[in-house]
């Protein structure tokens, strides 16, 4: 074929096109693959792997600011990904938590997809379903924008009312741990009416040697944009004035919401009666509830102050519950008169030892250093012991500990 019949063809071929362009319906353009990440990934995790979309945690609680998030997203808008940041859900206030997120991801408001990641682990309002509404219902109020909720398959019904106030669904359901890459079509893709899935957590893609959790968005980049910015404003967000102290306040009333986990465990309750309600309100509402459960305080041998308490033991409570309600932990030190903590009943006394492990007992113990995705069940099952025998968790809470932070037995 000469190179002039070549040319005219082609021109005739180009002049079809654009005249079936005008006559034919658009192809609908294929939904979006992407990754979510954390400090557990490096900083340049979301420009090594290809994505349409890379998710970045921002926040957790209202103590925990994700230090590699501004690379992380940096470096996902540097190589032509969407952005989304997500806020883990610490089970506190809903509203306080809502705007610790906003208030340190201002930055990507309306740039980013906006994301509550509700999750069982280190969340004391885990089985509250207005947890998430209330939450959603903050960022809207601020923002203008609605997050997406992401959610485990099992769970969805914890966030049906966030659901119901115009919430995205992000749920996740694998259908096994084998390694995979992207997949167009996934298992049960589409059972939730979900707004993307979570399909694993077992991703494995060129440029990145770890495993890494997968996605998939029912839409294009223009869907996306629209979760990120549903009105195209470009305004930024305001910050709220400070919320004044309510006068007249019922600590009764806070007694009974912090006993259904309203304001989170020590040492995140303290933070959020004191800052909602003013300086002193948790040692009042604390001594409430003290008085309600028989606790008293007792003075060690040494002098050292502690909380020496004695609990009766409700219906449905656990030591776990009864360490997380008062904030003492480890759960080895509390007392019971089976001499088993995992066998208590209801009318039963059980006590606190109190205080935490010296430097002079931890130095004397074995100890274990924590890895990436380890809990304390995984450590003690790694060891060979009762999870209640390890102790030295910095945050004071078992639910709680670090990678890298040294742990005793």
């Amino acid at each position: 074929m000469n190179k002039q019949y070549k040319k005219r063809l082609s021109m005739t071929i180009a002049s079809v096109l654009a005249i079936l362009g005008f006559t034919m319906p658009a192809i609908a353009l294929a939904d979006l693959n992407g990754i979510d990440v954390s400090s557990y990934q490096p900083s340049d995790i979301t420009a090594r792997v290809a994505a349409d979309f890379a998710i970045v945690k921002t926040t957790q609680g209202t103590s925990y600011v994700n230090p590699k998030a501004n690379a992380q997203i940096a470096n996902a808008q540097a190589t032509g990904k969407e952005i989304g940041i997500y806020h883990y859900a610490g089970g506190g206030n809903p509203e306080s938590e809502a705007d610790y997120f906003i208030n340190n991801s201002a930055n990507y408001i309306r740039k980013a997809v906006l994301v509550l990641d509700w999750e069982s682990n280190q969340n004391a309002s885990w089985g509250n379903t207005d947890w998430a509404t209330r939450f959603v219902n903050r960022v809207k109020a601020r923002t203008g924008v609605i997050p997406m909720v992401y959610v485990q398959a099992s769970a969805v019904w914890q966030v049906q009312g966030a659901r119901n106030a115009g919430a995205g669904l992000w749920v996740a359901q694998y259908a096994s741990m084998s390694p995979t890459g992207y997949q167009s079509n996934p298992w049960k893709y589409g059972a939730y009416s979900e707004a993307m899935r979570q399909y694993t957590s077992n991703g494995v893609l060129p440029g990145y040697s770890g495993r890494l959790d997968l996605n998939i968005f029912a839409g294009d980049r223009t869907a996306w944009r629209k979760y990120a910015n549903p009105s195209g404003s470009t305004a930024t967000v305001p910050t709220p004035a400070p919320t004044p102290k309510p006068s007249g306040i019922d600590y009764n009333n806070l007694a009974t919401r912090t006993l259904r986990g309203e304001f989170g465990n020590l040492p995140q309750r303290r933070t959020n009666l004191d800052t909602a309600y003013g300086s002193g309100t948790y040692d009042k509402v604390q001594a409430i509830i003290n008085s309600r459960y028989n606790v008293s305080s007792s003075t060690n041998q040494n002098g050292g102050n502690y909380s020496g308490i004695s609990h009766r033991v409700q219906r449905g409570e656990t030591i776990s519950s009864i360490a997380a309600r008062y904030g003492k932990y480890p759960l080895s030190a509390w007392k019971v008169p089976s001499g088993n903590i995992n066998r208590i009943y209801v009318g039963q006394v059980v006590t606190y030892g109190g205080g935490s492990y010296s430097t002079s007992s931890n130095s004397s113990s074995r100890r274990v250093t924590v890895r990436s995705g380890d809990t304390l069940s995984k450590i003690a099952s790694r060891l060979g012991v009762s999870y209640t025998q390890i102790h030295g968790y910095r945050s004071g809470n078992p639910n709680v500990i670090y990678p890298g932070e040294v742990l005793y037995y």
